[in-house]
Parts: structure tokens; sequence; C-alpha cells
């Protein structure tokens, strides 16, 4: 006999699926915003996924077996629409300096030269074009590259009442550095706290506004940067940048250890530069070695989140204001990027049900 088509039936049907991304059932999580009976029987559903940059191979899976799971109901006539609520966890009070920001996101590195710049803002960028609200931090008080990472700002950060400043907008992100209010070329020579009190201004003064994301560009190292941002704000987790060569895995090891012994989870490894590959003939060249952070990322059991090939096309991006992602959309090293930042992602989603609920929706059992 088959069974009967009531929303109570579909409910308990979709309560044995999980979410591919996630590996619990929709109903625990309370994705399921709503099931709807049409006309013959057609079932509409709302389903709210944790992140915009949800993969959409995942999507398909997870419509597969919605359709399987409510096959011998009768009706293949199912809708389904997708909506989005970044998962995060609310700060605790003594680091609720970004209130309407859900998730901040380090990107550090154990030493300098090894992309981390470039890696932030495209991980910014890859986040904003999978349809999330994105800001990007330039935390590295020293050595400020975001500026000209990001080129020319369609609205220049300013000084507003009440003496707020308004951060500002380049390729459809917030961006905040102290680059915007100093000569290129003049040096920044601070001791520790004044280091402290400047971050501490670019979270209370700044109106970063509702954000799903909050990229942060670390300097390279285990100094003042990284303790004082861990105490002042609620580090969702950290992306991790290295090179192949063993000089700059050892330094990464560090970082990892650092972020460790503060609490800040390791969201994932980036190897950059990996190779090279020729233009006209198309041979590869592993000017660094290569593989070496991906062996790293397995002793250590992080997720790998994949290599970048050393590339004119991504240097000319960084260096003229025009970041490949926005320059190249249609470019395999978009695609990279679009990738990676649909794996932090998730991986910030996991790490919120690690840890309890999120402040609308997903929920645990505990």
């Amino acid at each position: 006999m088959m069974p009967k088509l009531t929303q109570e039936t579909i409910r308990e049907r979709l309560r044995t699926i999980s979410d591919p991304a996630l590996d619990k059932d929709l109903i625990t999580l309370k994705q399921v915003k709503d099931i709807s009976l049409v006309d013959d029987g057609h079932i509409k559903l709302s389903i709210e996924l944790v992140t915009h940059a949800y993969p959409e191979s995942m999507k398909l899976e997870l419509e597969g077996l919605i359709k399987k799971a409510l096959a011998d109901l009768g009706n293949q006539n199912i809708t389904i629409d997708y909506s989005y609520q970044v998962a995060a966890l609310p700060p605790s009070g003594d680091k609720a300096r970004l209130p309407e920001v859900k998730n901040i996101i380090a990107v550090a590195a154990g030493k300098g030269g090894v992309g981390k710049s470039t890696v932030a803002t495209n991980l910014a960028l890859a986040l904003s074009k999978h349809g999330a609200s994105v800001g990007l931090l330039d935390a590295d008080i020293f050595g400020p590259s975001i500026p000209t990472m990001l080129g020319a700002a369609q609205t220049p950060a300013e000084s507003a009442s009440e003496q707020k400043i308004i951060p500002s907008i380049h390729h459809g992100i917030k961006a905040m550095s102290i680059g915007f209010f100093v000569e290129q070329k003049e040096a920044v020579i601070w001791r520790g706290p004044m280091i402290h009190r400047l971050l501490q201004q670019f979270m209370e003064d700044v109106e970063w506004g509702s954000l799903d994301y909050l990229i942060c560009d670390l300097p390279p190292g285990t100094g003042d940067v990284q303790l004082s941002l861990s105490q002042l704000i609620p580090i969702a987790g950290s992306v991790m940048v290295t090179t192949p060569q063993e000089v700059s895995l050892i330094d990464v090891v560090k970082a990892i250890n650092m972020f460790e012994k503060v609490n800040i989870p390791i969201l994932g490894l980036i190897e950059n530069m990996s190779y090279y590959r020729c233009a006209g003939c198309g041979h590869t060249e592993e000017i660094f070695s290569r593989g070496g952070g991906k062996k790293l990322a397995k002793e250590r059991q992080l997720q790998w989140l994949g290599e970048l090939p050393l590339d004119p096309k991504v240097r000319f991006g960084g260096d003229h204001g025009i970041p490949v992602v926005v320059g190249a959309p249609d470019s395999p090293y978009t695609e990279l990027f679009m990738t990676m930042a649909s794996d932090v992602a998730l991986n910030v989603a996991r790490e919120v049900l690690k840890h309890g609920k999120r402040s609308s929706g997903l929920t645990v059992l505990q």
C-alpha cells in the first residue's frame, strides 16, 4: 500500500537524508524551511544551505537523495528552492566587537613571500562571487599589500561621524588597510602595543556592517598581530599558505602550532607556487619542488585545499589591482580559487557543528 502523501510523511523521509557537506540529516539541521503540496501532488520544498559557496556537485547529490527518498510516494514532480543562511557561532561577550560579522577567517603563513596576500585577496573575491557578503582586513601592518592588489576603490575609505571609519569598496567587497592612510613608501615603525590598538580600532571603529565572511590577511610568522587578533575577535579558523620547499614548510608548521595553542581551528592548507607551466610548450617545471604541502597536510591531518601554480597572470593581476578572480573569471586559476573558497566555507560550517549551534537555523543535537 502506497504511503499517504502528507507534509509529515515527507518530513519523515527527509529525516533520513544527510546534507552531503555536513553529514547530518536535514531535519536535525533545521534546513527544511517549508514543505508545500500543490495541485496533483506536486511537492515544493524550501531548503536552506549553510553557505552561498555550497558546491553545485553536492547540490545535485542532495537533489538526487531527496527524489530517491520520496520516490515511492508516487510523484516525481518535485521542485526545490534553495536559500542560504551562513553558519556562524555567536561570539563570547569579551570578543563581541563585530556583532554583524558572522565568520572571521584568518589567512596565515609561517614566512613571507609565499603569496599569502594573493590567496587572501582571491579567496575573499571568490566568496563574494559565490554570492556571500565579504570584507577583507589587511592586518599586515608593516607590509600592507592589499591596497596594491585591490587597485583603485569604487568607494574610498573615509572617516564618518562619531569617529567611525567607512571601509573602501573594491570589486564588490569591503576593505580596510593601514595602507589606505599612509604614503606607499612610508614605513610604519611601531611597537606591539600600538599595533594592538590599531587592530582594536579596525574592529571597533570601522563600519563593517553585515558580513558573511571577513577575511583577515595576517603578517607572516607568529607575532603580535596573531596574538592580538586571537584575543580581540572570535576567529572561525585559519587558512595556512606555504610553498613546497622545506624552509617554508618548517615555518608553516610553527604557525600551525601557534594557532592550535590559541584554539583557532585550521581550515586547510594551500600550497602556492607548486609548479610553473610554460605557456609556449606546456613543459612543467617544479621550481620550488612540489607536494610538500600535501604531505604536511596528510601528516597533520589537515584538509588539503589544493595547489596553485606560479603563473604570470596571477602575478600581473596582483600588481595591477585586478586580481585573477576578477580579471580572468573563466581561467583555471579562478576555478581553483572558487573551489578553495567552497571548501573553506564548508569547513567553517563544520566547525560550527562541532561547537554547538549557529545564530539562526542550524542546530546540532547535543
